[in-house]
């Protein structure tokens, strides 16, 4: 197989573009997704379940119903970008979250209409887990393909960041509605926010309408490689990276722990304050949006693995002091031990996962792959809060059986990531592909003095075949 020299330019911005969009367009879908988290944990119980002790884990409940979703959303979302391209579906996947949350700001409470009330927030929270299926998995694979082979992690750690700007917004949007008097607040106050999407929705839609199908995906299309059932492909070929995957993503419980079942612990049973709680997680969050891009760049220098179970490590280690200092109710502690575990430890293996997890796959089935792997895993955190509140039992003391299940699943994470593959100096067009694939014996074949070193600024396109790609990135 002949190998070009050179290559159509690719032009640089594509990938900063596909970085940009998946900053904004996480953080804004993600406000959307994570203002319920807050909502369930403050107001809702009080508004669309019956009077009783059961309200509160009913409405912990609600936040799980949409992790159930998220793997549908998954597999549908994960089948059309494989079949049909990235852009489109993270244009769909943006409309559903911002449609579904709309509408829930326009919902009767039980109050006014009894049961139906819970049944549609379980709906439109349904609708809303489906968006989040297809919209991280969607964006980080586009941006990967978009990215130089040296800077994948960095990139990529964008959208991470900006799903935790969106965790910070959502709690900043929270900090004045839940100082106002009650009576205003549950008549009226909860609802802005919800209502406040439609703005976002348009925003964020006009943005990712500026997005372009990465040249490698093109390249599979151009040769007509398509998979027809890229479920059916991943299953049958990849279900050991699937497993793995998944596996790796059970850290994600310390997310929903801490924004959703800390923030109710600590108002509802240790007695801090509401505004205070809400300041501790947007404070831990906005560390968190800093320290993505460098822990992005950190993977790209040194390696996935070793900063992605580092981070794992911190993560058991600072989960205990934290729940420790909450039940202390010490403030400074609180907000010390808070941004060291989302800001610094949580974020050190967050960051890397939207770079560290679709490099496991192929790109003919890579949105399948690591939607429905993040998706199955995602599901222990969405009943995480649920889960908690059963372990504590509403006593302020009993804290470590909580700390204990989020170690727990920080360890199993960090198990199968010293398992996978270390991804980071594998060129894309070769990411998740077999030792006995042909592709592979036809890029190492390529003579490494075929290729002309260039500026990062006049990198040539990967569209084309595969050995071409390879040897245009080869020079990185």
């Amino acid at each position: 197989m002949s190998v070009p020299t050179s290559a159509p330019a690719r032009p640089r911005n594509n990938a900063k573009i596909a970085a940009v969009s998946g900053f904004v367009g996480s953080a804004l879908e993600y406000y959307d997704f994570f203002i319920f988290g807050s909502a369930a944990a403050l107001i809702f119980g009080k508004l669309f379940f019956a009077p009783g002790p059961s309200a509160m884990l009913l409405s912990f409940a609600t936040v799980g119903v949409a992790y159930i979703a998220r793997p549908l959303g998954a597999m549908v979302c994960g089948h059309l970008g494989d079949t049909f391209g990235r852009k489109r579906v993270l244009l769909l996947t943006l409309v559903l979250m911002g449609s579904s949350t709309f509408l829930i700001g326009c919902l009767p409470t039980y109050h006014d209409i009894g049961m139906a009330a819970p049944i549609l927030i379980v709906v439109l929270r349904l609708l809303q887990g489906l968006s989040a299926g297809g919209e991280s998995p969607g964006s980080s694979s586009l941006t990967l393909e978009h990215a130089p082979d040296r800077k994948r992690a960095f990139y990529t750690s964008w959208t991470m960041s900006g799903i935790m700007f969106g965790i910070v917004l959502s709690t900043l949007v929270f900090i004045p509605v839940a100082s106002m008097p009650e009576d205003q607040l549950l008549a009226w106050g909860w609802r802005i926010p919800f209502l406040a999407s439609a703005v976002v929705t348009i925003i964020a839609f006009v943005l990712r309408r500026l997005l372009e199908e990465p040249p490698v995906f093109e390249e599979v299309k151009e040769h007509d490689e398509v998979v027809k059932v890229p479920l059916v492909t991943l299953f049958r070929h990849h279900w050991v990276t699937v497993i793995r995957v998944t596996a790796m993503s059970l850290f994600t419980i310390i997310n929903t722990i801490i924004n959703v079942f800390a923030l109710s612990y600590a108002t509802s049973v240790v007695g801090v304050d509401k505004g205070l709680m809400l300041t501790v997680i947007a404070v831990a969050n906005i560390a968190a949006v800093a320290m993505g891009p460098l822990s992005g760049m950190l993977a790209d220098r040194i390696g996935r693995k070793p900063v992605f179970v580092s981070g794992l490590v911190l993560q058991i280690a600072m989960i205990y002091v934290f729940f420790s200092a909450l039940s202390a109710a010490n403030v400074p502690l609180i907000f010390l031990t808070g941004i060291l575990l989302i800001g610094v430890a949580y974020t050190g293996s967050n960051a890397i996962y939207p770079a560290y997890f679709p490099e496991q796959f192929p790109v003919k089935v890579r949105y399948s792959g690591m939607a429905i792997s993040l998706m199955f895993g995602l599901l222990l955190a969405g009943f995480a809060p649920v889960i908690s509140e059963l372990l504590v039992g509403g006593d302020k003391a009993n804290w470590i059986p909580v700390a204990t299940f989020a170690a727990v699943a920080c360890l199993v994470s960090a198990i199968a990531a010293l398992l996978a593959p270390e991804t980071f100096k594998t060129p894309t067009a070769l990411l998740g592909l077999k030792k006995s694939d042909p592709r592979r014996h036809a890029a190492s074949s390529v003579p490494p003095d075929s290729v002309t070193t260039q500026p990062e600024a006049q990198q040539p396109s990967t569209a084309g075949h595969t050995s071409r790609a390879v040897a245009d990135r080869a020079r990185a």
